[in-house]
């Protein structure tokens, strides 16, 4: 494997919207950050159900003034695909796309980063890092025998391959409640498992309602107030609230249990953490760490509490950064 080594003034780890916003804002003040992304290009976004359509209209979604245009009145995965593609041509931003941060450590001059990509790796000398990670990448695992099995997936794809199979989802949030229905639809045999005895009044207005129509109707089973215990080839078997168990079965399990920022990542890199809220410690004027000239943008700075920061609001962290 190919090794180099070279000098970046800003490297910029995440190119998903917030990661590209930043580096826009670092470009406008003369600057040429290196992007890099262990996926692709708003990775996130890439791995959301192939139909989704956002529930937020298109300006909220749009960087660096360029504008989102939608056939709808809210843009679709595809749309958000091409035009955050769009942006990163307009702007001539730099993106190293599947490359990974393997090493980052303080050194005279800012940090010696090692990269490692699909072609080559990189060591280089960074004078700034701006952490724009998200959390997409780090699902909140159920810690349960069986959550390795190759049909078992914490990533929501599309309900069409699920017509006519026994599927279970596991999670009362949004993103569990939305795939319960899109398998129902689809025709699969559908069974939602969640821990709590009622979905949360966080669910989508339009679709709290509807899973407690499809429940109330038997069109959807439901396990409330249930815990999953163990995973196997064909079945989830689930511990309920009288303490009793019960086995539901399973062609394909979606456990969408939520996602949680790479804490165990930002304290290799030296990032102080509160251990109650998972906030990492650095300054809300600058968004700079307790590390000197290591910076963090987006969902990863709110901790535990990932539903604060969206693309809507986190989209401005670069002009505090590079401001």
């Amino acid at each position: 494997m190919k090794r180099q080594s070279q000098k970046e003034g800003v490297l910029i780890v995440g190119a998903g919207p917030i990661g590209l916003a930043c580096a826009i804002s670092a470009r406008r003040r003369g600057l040429d950050p290196l992007v890099i992304d262990a996926g692709a290009i708003v990775d996130s976004i890439a791995r959301y159900p192939v139909q989704m359509t956002f529930f937020t209209t298109p300006e909220l979604l749009e960087i660096g003034g360029h504008p989102l245009t939608c056939s709808g009145q809210k843009p679709t995965r595809e749309e958000a695909l091409m035009y955050y593609r769009g942006v990163v041509r307009a702007e001539g931003l730099r993106v190293a796309t599947f490359t990974r941060l393997t090493a980052c450590e303080p050194a005279p001059g800012g940090f010696n980063v090692a990269l490692c990509g699909p072609r080559e790796s990189r060591n280089l000398l960074a004078e700034r890092v701006v952490l724009a990670t998200g959390y997409f990448d780090n699902p909140k695992m159920l810690g349960v025998p069986g959550e390795e099995l190759s049909h078992v997936s914490h990533y929501f794809d599309e309900a069409h391959q699920s017509y006519g199979r026994d599927v279970v989802v596991i999670g009362g949030k949004n993103s569990a409640v939305e795939a319960a229905l899109s398998l129902y639809r689809a025709g699969a045999r559908t069974t939602i498992v969640y821990r709590r005895s009622e979905f949360p009044s966080s669910v989508k207005y339009w679709l709290k309602p509807d899973i407690e129509n499809r429940i109330r109707s038997g069109e959807i089973a439901a396990c409330m107030n249930c815990r999953v215990v163990s995973i196997d080839e064909t079945h989830v078997t689930v511990k309920t609230g009288d303490e009793g168990t019960k086995s539901l079965p399973a062609d394909r399990v979606y456990a969408l249990t939520g996602f949680l920022p790479d804490t165990d990542l930002f304290r290799r890199l030296g990032i102080e953490i509160d251990g109650s809220s998972g906030r990492p410690c650095l300054d809300p004027r600058t968004l700079e760490t307790n590390v000197p000239g290591l910076y963090m943008a987006g969902s990863i700075t709110a901790g535990w509490k990932t539903s604060e920061i969206f693309i809507e609001n986190g989209r401005f962290d670069g002009e505090k950064i590079f401001g």
